[in-house]
């Protein structure tokens, strides 16, 4: 078989499929995207230019779907260029969201495209006017209509999509749900899993955290609001001041993924550094900025509590593999996490802005590990349930394939 992803930030989430189709020898693997130096073994990677915002020919409204056009385009000349090489793909598998799959029918008619629909705008309700301190950028609700078109010309091109969770699907509108299939790209959880020997390295510190240490973690792509970053941070002197032994321990970056652009010349961390100023003591809170895999994963394995706050948004990786890990999650009541993680049952829930709520959870957590022992082994059998890569999810991406590639209507999944 020969199988082509498109999607910008090689590979997304399409590493485990990748990597597992790449893996047997009677597969051809291409992938489609920017350049970066990411890399998968049998998988040839065609990079396509980023393109800029043609500045003052359109609209403001409609600058994101001038981009996406000429995003699509360069993808297209990418197929072409493959089809020129007398190259068909059996499948094609890439993401709605940037444009990418809009014109890979016109080079590859006969060729299934499913698509990735991860999200789907809407001016109230959502993400937009969730959290007042901070004013979106897309909070004009035409604004975010002309957003839309993107997916809605993406829906057209394609012949199925797929959508992680319920929440997200349910975000789309009606007449859109009856081609989308509800499917995580899954976690390895025998990679993701308990160690209770496990061991993290403060390198700046020179401090090695166990698990008989208070860890606090919190993990996100990026330090700021859309993952509640400042929500967190204003509960740290409440929680240090309960907790003298514990330790803070913070993975993200600086930049912004989503939402409201961080203060002009600085970023949220260093603002919220500065307004917390001398209400904590900064010995015990540890910014470790992006970590590797490996010490990523050592570290929710000593966590103690770990904290996952959401505005109404896409499901973050890192939650489930924190479940997987065995991590006592302390998660948001929003969508989609209350999807996954039910109150005192395999996890604890607080209100997503409740900075007292969290220092008390993070508290009743500390006070008593013991105690919550059934909910971590809980996490972890949740994520093996509903997410485990190989039980799981990856027989229902490949039997997703098949039936596509056949010319069948795909059947109920998972």
């Amino acid at each position: 078989m020969i199988y082509l992803f498109i999607h910008q930030n090689f590979p997304g989430q399409y590493l485990h499929l990748a990597r597992y189709l790449a893996h047997q020898p009677e597969n051809t693997v291409y992938f489609v995207t920017l350049p970066n130096g990411n890399e998968i073994a049998g998988v040839q990677k065609l990079n396509y230019e980023k393109v800029r915002p043609a500045a003052g020919s359109c609209h403001s409204f409609t600058v994101e779907v001038d981009v996406a056009v000429r995003t699509g385009l360069a993808v297209a000349d990418k197929c072409r260029g493959l089809r020129d090489r007398g190259i068909q793909p059996d499948i094609i598998v890439g993401h709605a969201g940037w444009g990418e799959t809009l014109f890979v029918k016109d080079v590859f008619p006969d060729v299934p495209l499913l698509v990735n629909f991860e999200f789907y705008y809407h001016a109230h309700g959502v993400d937009v006017d969730f959290d007042p301190e901070f004013h979106s950028d897309f909070h004009h609700p035409s604004h975010l209509r002309v957003r839309n078109a993107t997916a809605l010309m993406a829906y057209d091109a394609a012949d199925w999509g797929h959508s992680a969770t319920q929440w997200q699907l349910k975000l789309h509108p009606p007449e859109l749900r009856s081609r989308i299939s509800v499917l995580h790209e899954g976690v390895d959880t025998n990679a993701v899993r308990p160690d209770s020997k496990a061991t993290f390295f403060l390198e700046k510190e020179g401090r090695l955290l166990t698990r008989s240490d208070e860890v606090i973690t919190y993990v996100a792509r990026n330090l700021e609001p859309y993952r509640g970053f400042h929500v967190f941070m204003r509960a740290l002197p409440e929680i240090l001041r309960r907790r003298p032994k514990a330790q803070v321990v913070l993975v993200g970056g600086d930049g912004v993924s989503y939402g409201t652009p961080a203060p002009p010349m600085s970023t949220f961390r260093e603002t919220l550094i500065a307004e917390l100023g001398d209400q904590v003591d900064w010995s015990r809170i540890h910014f470790l900025g992006i970590q590797d895999y490996k010490s990523y994963l050592n570290l929710l394995q000593v966590s103690s509590v770990h904290v996952y706050l959401t505005y109404p948004f896409v499901l973050s990786w890192s939650f489930i593999e924190a479940m997987a890990s065995g991590c006592l999650v302390i998660g948001s009541s929003t969508p989609p996490v209350l999807e996954v993680l039910k109150d005192g049952v395999n996890g604890l829930t607080v209100d997503f802005f409740g900075i007292s709520e969290l220092a008390d959870r993070i508290d009743e957590v500390l006070n008593d590990p013991s105690r919550m022992a059934n909910l971590r082994k809980a996490a972890r059998q949740t994520a093996i349930d509903q997410f485990d890569l190989k039980s799981r999810t990856l027989p229902s991406w490949l039997r997703l394939f098949e039936d596509l590639i056949a010319g069948r209507r795909p059947a109920a999944l998972l």
